[in-house]
């Protein structure tokens, strides 16, 4: 399993990714629920979010974020960061073990 920081840029107004973030979150939901998604949020200032995922490939987390509704109407545009944690604290241990 590799980890993955994603960041999203906002390419459009906030009153657009208000309008999308229902939708959104249900996709972010939808990818928590399967064990992809570990922790997310908005950057501040809000100009876009922050990931941390887990998949098999660069390929796997594209083809999640094709999905994600802000991707799709334009709304974020996203960098892919694959990273190799070298330091873990006990909490997150499980997580990056597995």
């Amino acid at each position: 399993m590799k980890i993955f920081l994603l960041i999203s840029k906002y390419v459009k107004p906030l009153h657009e990714v208000d309008r999308v973030l229902p939708a959104h979150r249900e996709f972010l939901q939808r990818f928590y629920d399967d064990g992809t998604f570990l922790v997310s949020g908005p950057l501040n200032p809000r100009t876009g979010g922050a990931i941390v995922a887990v998949g098999e490939s660069r390929e796997d987390i594209q083809n999640v974020l094709a999905e994600d509704p802000f991707f799709t109407e334009g709304i974020s545009e996203y960098e892919i960061l694959e990273f190799s944690p070298t330091k873990v604290s006990e909490k997150w241990e499980r997580v990056f073990s597995g």
